[in-house]
Formats: structure tokens, C-alpha cells, sequence
């Protein structure tokens, strides 16, 4: 009985250690075709600057090219869903953003859930949203688009996309400064940027990543930083909270997530490999440029994070009442 016992270990240790080193070898043997980094936005925007700065050089690491790939509209939930519905074998990964933890809430039908349908990679970054105006509209504060969106209710337009930060962001704002301004929706940030620059919709808050390069150059003009403190890049921007909306604090994050099911060594090879990235001089530099923070993390924080953020707006929208069939 004992030999019995024995020899059934024997073999379990054995089931296990094979299984080990299957996992090992479709590690090192992964990837073996191109990888399809789904950008669930339009070209332009924060998300899609990020998952460029990390797919070349991830590209380059696994021996395979990432190709980015955007698929923009409805918030970024049409080309997530394309990306839950992909195979899980690593060869399609998906950006992921504040506003699609959001979404779970905003949208009263969604084809994916974000935790069942998804496992986390790794949280890459963040960055706060910044207030600018075209140079045509009369304001140089917050204070001062405030009065003057007070002075002319319903006649100043802002650039948004629905579903995003970039509606979010701004409700907010308008909310807490008792304000109303109208959205003009636009298919993403890029979009929105172009808006705005165009001046058709001369407001926008939107991530430092996509609008702080437009503000260096004149064509926009920096009113606040929504985050809840200065940016060393940019110390003369004061915060909105600092700027007459005390409280106000927002910003945008970025992250990897893998179709469920995509086998874990594959996962941790991921992360292991973005984690050089995100740590490496030209990631850092790029985003430190514009005042935004390189971060990293494993899987399981990633996880934790996605959870609690989906939570948090679960708690904010339904306060809100907003919703979007």
C-alpha cells in the first residue's frame, strides 16, 4: 500500500513537473507570428502614444513585431471586444484605460466584461488631464473660463468623445464648478485634439500626453492640471483644485491586459519583458516630458488595481445616474 502510495506521488510529481516545463518551453518558444496590440482608440491620443512606446521595443525583445492596431469607437469598447473575443495564446494583447473600467458601469450593455474576459499584464502609466483653451477664447484662468461659461450658459463648446475621459473629465468639472457647457463628440483624443485646435470646440481636458506638445507650441493654452498636484515639468500650471474647484482631482491610467485563458508563463513573460521597458531611460523620458509617470507593476497588482477601479466608478456613475444604451 505504501509502494502504491509512493508511486502515485512519483507520478503526480512528475504530472506536475511535466506540466512545468511545458509552461517553460511555450514561454520561450512564444511568440511565433506577429503580436496585435489592439489600441481600442483612434490614432493621436494618449493611449495609442504609450502603446507605441512600448510595442516597438517589446517587439524587438520577443523577436516577433507588435503591430498596434486602432480600433476606435464607443469609448473604447468595440475593439476591446474584438480583443476578448481573440485567442488566448499571447498573440493578441489589448490597451486598457480608465474609461473602459468605467464603462462596466456607464454602458447599460457591453458584449465582454473587463474581469471575467480579461487577464492583467501590467499597469504601464498615468497622467494627468490638462485644461486648455484655443487661443481665441478670452480666458488665461480657470477662474476665468468659469465666469465666462457662467456669463454665457450653453455657448461654449468642449471637445469630448463619449464614454471617455474626455467626457468624464469635463462633467465633472462642470458639475463642481456649476457650469454647463456643450459637448461636441468627436471619435477619440485625436480627434478631439484636432477639435480643439481647430477651435470648433475651444475647451478641452484631456491627457497631458496628447494636448501638453500643442500648448508648448502656442497652438493651445495650458489653464490647470486636474491632477491634485503640480507638475514639476510644468510647475507655473496651477491644479483646477488650487484654481477655484477645490477637490477636483482626475487622471488617466494605461494598461496590458491578455484574452482570458492566455497561459501563464506567457503572461509572466509579458510582464517581465514590458517591466524593462517601462523602467528603460527612453520610456521614462518620453513621459516625464510630458508630465506624466512611468509606472509597472506584476499581474496580480495590475489585477487589484483594475478591480478596485472598476468599483470606484461603479460608485461614481451611479451617483451620477449617467448611462449609455
Amino acid at each position: 500500500m505504501l509502494h502504491s502510495s509512493l508511486a502515485h506521488g512519483r507520478r503526480a510529481a512528475i504530472g506536475v513537473a511535466a506540466g512545468f516545463c511545458a509552461a517553460c518551453a511555450l514561454a520561450q518558444n512564444y511568440p511565433v507570428k506577429p503580436v496585435r496590440f489592439i489600441v481600442p482608440f483612434t490614432a493621436g491620443g494618449g493611449a495609442d502614444l504609450v502603446a507605441r512606446l512600448v510595442g516597438t521595443p517589446l517587439g524587438e525583445r520577443l523577436g516577433q513585431q507588435v503591430i498596434v492596431d486602432n480600433r476606435g469607437g464607443a469609448g473604447g469598447t468595440l475593439g476591446t471586444d474584438i480583443a476578448a473575443k481573440s485567442a488566448p495564446d499571447g498573440h493578441t494583447l489589448a490597451m486598457t484605460t480608465e474609461n473602459l473600467a468605467a464603462g462596466l458601469s456607464l454602458y447599460t450593455k457591453l458584449p465582454f466584461d473587463l474581469l471575467r474576459d480579461f487577464v492583467p499584464v501590467i499597469l504601464l502609466a498615468k497622467t494627468p488631464g490638462l485644461v486648455a483653451v484655443h487661443p481665441s477664447l478670452p480666458v488665461k484662468s480657470v477662474q476665468e473660463l468659469i465666469a465666462l461659461a457662467k456669463a454665457s450658459p450653453g455657448k461654449i463648446n468642449y471637445a469630448g468623445a463619449v464614454g471617455s475621459t474626455l467626457h468624464f473629465d469635463v462633467e465633472l468639472f462642470k458639475t463642481m464648478a456649476k457650469i454647463n457647457m456643450v459637448q461636441i463628440p468627436y471619435n477619440g483624443t485625436g480627434p478631439a485634439v484636432i477639435g480643439a485646435l481647430s477651435g470648433e470646440a475651444p475647451v478641452i481636458i484631456a491627457p497631458t500626453l496628447a494636448v501638453l506638445p500643442h500648448v508648448k507650441s502656442g497652438r493651445l493654452r495650458a489653464l490647470a492640471l486636474t491632477s491634485s498636484q503640480r507638475s514639476d515639468v510644468i510647475p507655473d500650471v496651477p491644479t483646477v483644485a488650487e484654481s477655484g474647484v477645490p477637490g477636483y482631482d482626475a487622471a488617466q491610467w494605461y494598461g496590458i491586459l491578455a484574452p482570458a485563458g492566455t497561459p501563464e508563463a506567457i503572461i509572466s513573460r509579458l510582464n517581465a519583458e514590458c517591466l524593462k521597458i517601462v523602467r528603460g531611460p527612453d520610456f521614462t523620458a518620453r513621459l516625464v516630458k510630458d508630465a506624466s509617470v512611468p509606472l509597472g507593476s506584476s499581474p496580480q497588482e495590475f489585477g487589484v488595481f483594475l478591480k478596485s477601479e472598476v468599483e470606484k466608478w461603479a460608485r461614481v456613475i451611479k451617483s451620477s445616474g449617467a448611462r449609455i444604451e
